[in-house]
């Protein structure tokens, strides 16, 4: 089911009555979901993610704007009639009720043509279950599961209704690291194996990349990017994209261009592309232009010759990786923080550590919009 968002807007109003002006939780959302696809909406903790969850599902009213499920306007629909499988980040089982029970449950709530014989809802239920691989448990009680395999029960509860698109909210943020892993790779064969349009929103990037087809990076209500995960890391389109996106972040410095090259502080770490240089003011241009200059972990290459040098810190092992932990006084933040393969470490002593860049992990950002150059 392809979705289709229409300058889609959520304002709530302010509880705090000095501020007159409304909270704008989705701010004109305007974009497409395509069929069968499964996408990871992005970003920090507030941005409205989960708003937008909501307002597709059917959960919250619009303030303005339309959502559209293939071609029908779906906007002022009831949330049960969207059909659409919802699961939320607290799992909401029933803790009276069997793990077949709480799977079945939204099949009781059928009615007319639709309404099924306990043998058709415990075949369904039982498929659902085989599904996510829980079908051994269906008699045990909600109490008596792991998180993981409570998180498969609302899995599949959501599933058992053959939704048109499935929604989830921040599903596994309560499984610890390994569990984390285990789950969104089960999530990621089950939406492929069943079709199913998916929307997983999460504050966590590295979830996001792994398993969506496509991410939509918000922030305060407002979309930053869209675009297929490798492509959005590769090529952000602003500071904040550029930041967000990535573990260990971007390193961060305020640079220069000037002369066709790129400076922080005094030294030229490579040649700028082409049209950097033009001022963003009125400046003259041999004042250069004034930039961030941001630089991937994975973009340090170590040369006792390189043009970038770092005050070293500290080297942590990290068994295949090796990060080296640096400063530099033009660095926004604590601390530089490269990763080397460690096969291609060479000897890294003495206070001062040098390195060259790798072009292709390196992005420049205009210091006033923060836009990408």
């Amino acid at each position: 089911m392809k979705i289709t968002l229409e300058h889609l807007t959520k304002r709530f109003p302010n509880r705090n009555k000095k501020i007159k002006e409304d909270v704008i939780a989705a701010s004109d959302l305007t974009f497409e979901i395509p069929d069968g696809k499964l996408i990871g909406l992005l970003g920090p903790s507030g941005c409205g993610k989960s708003t937008t969850l909501n307002l597709i599902s059917g959960l919250e009213t619009p303030t303005e704007g339309r959502i559209y499920f293939g071609d029908n306007d779906v906007t002022d629909v009831p949330p049960e009639n969207r059909g659409v499988g919802l699961v939320f980040q607290n799992y909401a089982l029933y803790p009276h009720l069997t793990v077949e029970d709480n799977i079945a449950f939204p099949l009781g709530n059928l009615r007319g043509k639709d309404k099924l014989t306990k043998e058709q809802m415990h075949e369904r239920a039982l498929e659902a279950a085989k599904l996510v691989q829980i079908d051994t448990l269906m008699e045990r009680k909600p109490n008596e599961l792991s998180g993981g395999q409570q998180q498969r029960v609302a899995i599949a509860r959501a599933l058992v209704k053959m939704p048109s698109v499935l929604l989830l909210d921040e599903p596994l943020s309560n499984l610890d690291a390994r569990l984390r892993l285990q789950t969104r790779e089960e999530l990621s064969r089950i939406q492929h194996e069943t079709g199913i349009t998916t929307i997983f929103v999460t504050h966590d990037q590295e979830e996001a990349m792994s398993i969506s087809d496509m991410i939509v990076v918000m922030k305060e209500g407002v979309i930053h990017q869209i675009g297929k995960p490798q492509e959005v890391y590769d090529h952000p389109d602003n500071l904040f994209v550029a930041k967000f996106l990535g573990t260990p972040p971007i390193n961060v410095f305020e640079g220069s261009v000037k002369d066709g090259k790129v400076y922080i502080g005094d030294e030229a770490i490579l040649d700028a592309p082409e049209g950097a240089s033009a001022p963003a003011d009125n400046a003259s241009a041999a004042s250069g232009r004034k930039v961030y200059v941001g630089i991937r972990p994975e973009g340090f290459i170590p040369d006792k010759n390189g043009p970038l040098s770092v005050t070293l810190n500290k080297i942590e092992v990290m068994g295949r990786d090796t990060s080296i932990v640096a400063e530099h006084p033009a660095f926004i933040g604590t601390t530089i923080r490269s990763i080397i393969p460690s096969e291609d470490l060479t000897d890294v002593s003495g206070p001062t550590v040098r390195f060259r860049v790798k072009p292709g992990k390196v992005h420049l950002f205009d210091r006033e919009t923060e836009k990408t150059i």
